[in-house]
């Protein structure tokens, strides 16, 4: 009988395997253990009130039996809010963008001096440590109740996004066309007009309008805790317990979700 490996065979198909993020099994499988005690000790230590939990599920199957059907009646009151909402989104992205166009250009290691990259990158870590809804209380307390503080709050957020991201698309460009320019004796800012930010542009668009979707549905979030939109419009009707037109209004933003979604991937097609 000939071997498979035998001279003159001919050798059966090698099929190709990933190798593991961790070689040694041993490491690899006692991480796996350590992961799954910890999840056991995280729900054992938690302390979840089961009786309260149970007693929870009836409530919750009034309060979505009350709210079907849903109710559009008050569509001024729903036009108000959505209203307010868009523009609050639309202006936090204008100023958000153009707010991190330059702390991009100063967190990206390859164009920035150290300082100015140290300062950047701490003003976009800063803008993304929170979250916009503890953001919004702060700037509610500052400012007070109405949309000012919801354009100040994503906008806020929009930097922290986009600037990090811009950033490290401005890290990945291609030095070429850099190096060209300076040959000619370009000034910074004419390099960076002219050899950085056309080749970042598909990218920042693209993510500008990402940002705008993701900003009309934290306009709802942060409306909630007073920073305007629908949010507070919602937050009103679960607190008067008016469940069909808050379900309305829930539907309403998962309807215009998914058209700037649609809208948004319709661009980022054109763009690319």
């Amino acid at each position: 009988m000939t071997r498979p490996d035998a001279p003159g065979t001919t050798p059966g198909p090698r099929t190709w395997r990933k190798p593991s993020f961790i070689a040694n099994p041993v490491l690899r499988y006692g991480l796996w253990l350590v992961v799954l005690v910890y999840l056991i000790w995280a729900f054992g230590s938690l302390p979840f009130n089961w009786t309260r939990i149970a007693e929870g599920l009836p409530r919750a199957a009034r309060i979505f039996g009350s709210g079907f059907p849903p109710s559009f009646e008050r569509g001024g009151l729903l036009l108000t809010g959505f209203k307010e909402s868009f523009q609050i989104a639309i202006l936090a992205t204008l100023l958000g963008v153009a707010l991190s166009i330059p702390f991009a250009v100063m967190a990206a290691r390859n164009i920035a001096p150290l300082p100015i990259y140290l300062f950047g990158r701490a003003v976009i870590i800063i803008s993304r440590s929170f979250h916009p809804v503890i953001v919004a209380i702060l700037f509610v307390a500052a400012v007070g109740f109405g949309p000012l503080a919801g354009v100040l709050t994503l906008t806020l957020y929009s930097i922290g996004f986009v600037g990090k991201l811009l950033a490290e698309e401005i890290e990945e460009i291609d030095w070429g066309q850099v190096e060209a320019m300076k040959a000619t004796g370009a000034g910074y800012f004419s390099i960076l007009v002219y050899a950085v930010f056309p080749q970042i542009l598909p990218r920042q668009v693209g993510l500008s309008m990402y940002q705008l979707d993701s900003n009309l549905r934290a306009s709802a979030v942060v409306g909630i805790v007073g920073a305007g939109g629908i949010g507070g419009t919602l937050m009103n009707a679960f607190g008067r317990y008016d469940y069909d037109f808050a379900f309305a209004i829930l539907l309403i933003i998962i309807a215009v979700i998914l058209v700037s979604e649609g809208i948004s991937g319709w661009v980022r097609k054109k763009i690319w």
